[in-house]
């Protein structure tokens, strides 16, 4: 017999009645199950709906490999997808973050696990956020084997949402980066952003927020486009451009820095020994127009550009400088050199060189 109650009334308290409902988590599985399938690749092992995702490495012929993980999220450019109604390029940024900080280790994404979180699941966005993430994982290659969905009435305001994502790759053992043999006079290669990526949008809310815009207004640095839309303009991924060259010429890449939070001021250093300083040519990249109208409305120098924002550089290849024009000609027509390695002899690790912007 079951224990007497101490709440008044007769009708049963669901869980759906305390703000979780069942079926809609079972109709959002059923709805993104084609979505996912398109992301299968050689090594997935079943389908979503398991306790775990399961993953074959022989399967992919390594023969000596290092796992490399990564996760990440997309930071308050989530609120800007929120606050707009925009969710179709946002698990795109998701992935990107995630995957490209694998393949900077030489590594190839095989598999993504992604977590979404809610105060209320409406099917419609989940759906559509998913339908982005599964598109960035066919971009980079990998497989989306797997994620969560957690309706939390309580945690969450009504239409927010949380999202998280979890990449695992994989790389033969002598193919690892930064390789050991950086040295004076190797070149940096540049290839660019797509935009803000998904980085500095705490900032960018601000910038908005004091120019008194509102994200459907017309995007001051985008003709024809909205704030908000042209602000979202997801994550470019580099993976399969870098892999291609990677394999085209398997000893030439000895680095790669994926430029996000810091930029390139904090991103260079972390694949560099201590005895080599970056330079960067100012002069060698134009600023993006997205990036004059926000160092113009926050009224940054050009150093606190380089080390807040991407600055139309989304990632960054170190290459001897006999293997360089190689190097450009297999990542394609937008990689541009900016810069090379010299002796640091006690300077910072980055430093700036040529026309600095502002003076333009």
């Amino acid at each position: 017999m079951p224990p007497k109650s101490s709440s008044p009334g007769e009708t049963p308290l669901t869980y759906r009645d305390a703000g979780v409902d069942i079926d809609a988590g079972n109709a959002l599985v059923k709805a993104i199950g084609p979505l996912v399938a398109k992301t299968m690749r050689p090594g997935v092992l079943g389908s979503i709906g398991g306790f775990g995702g399961l993953f074959d490495l022989k399967a992919c012929g390594y023969e000596d490999p290092l796992l490399v993980a990564a996760t990440d999220g997309v930071g308050t450019k989530l609120k800007l997808a929120i606050d707009t109604g925009l969710h179709d390029g946002i698990g795109i940024d998701l992935v990107a973050m995630s995957v490209n900080d694998l393949v900077v280790q030489g590594a190839e994404p095989l598999f993504f696990l992604d977590y979404f979180a809610c105060g209320k699941l409406e099917v419609g966005v989940a759906s559509a956020v998913v339908e982005s993430i599964a598109k960035g994982c066919h971009e980079a290659g990998c497989g989306l084997i797997g994620g969560e969905t957690a309706e939390m009435p309580g945690l969450y305001g009504e239409g927010d949402y949380d999202l998280a994502g979890f990449a695992v790759g994989a790389v033969e053992r002598d193919g690892l980066l930064p390789r050991k043999d950086l040295a004076i006079g190797d070149v940096l290669i540049a290839l660019p952003s797509s935009g803000v990526h998904a980085n500095g949008f705490s900032l960018v809310r601000r910038v908005v927020s004091e120019c008194g815009l509102d994200w459907n207004d017309p995007a001051p640095f985008a003709p024809g486009s909205t704030l908000g839309a042209a602000l979202l303009a997801p994550t470019r991924i580099y993976v399969r451009q870098l892999l291609d060259t990677i394999r085209a010429n398997p000893t030439v890449v000895k680095a790669l820095a994926h430029i996000t939070g810091g930029g390139l001021i904090d991103n260079l250093p972390r694949v560099l020994p201590d005895d080599l300083t970056a330079m960067v040519d100012q002069s060698a990249f134009h600023l993006p127009p997205v990036f004059e109208w926000l160092q113009v409305e926050a009224r940054l120098d050009d150093y606190e550009m380089l080390r807040t924002f991407n600055c139309g550089v989304g990632m960054v290849i170190v290459a001897a400088e006999r293997d360089a024009e190689a190097v450009l000609k297999s990542l394609g027509d937008d990689a541009m050199i900016i810069g090379s390695l010299q002796a640091r002899d006690g300077g910072e690790p980055v430093r700036l060189e040529g026309k600095p912007w502002s003076a333009s």
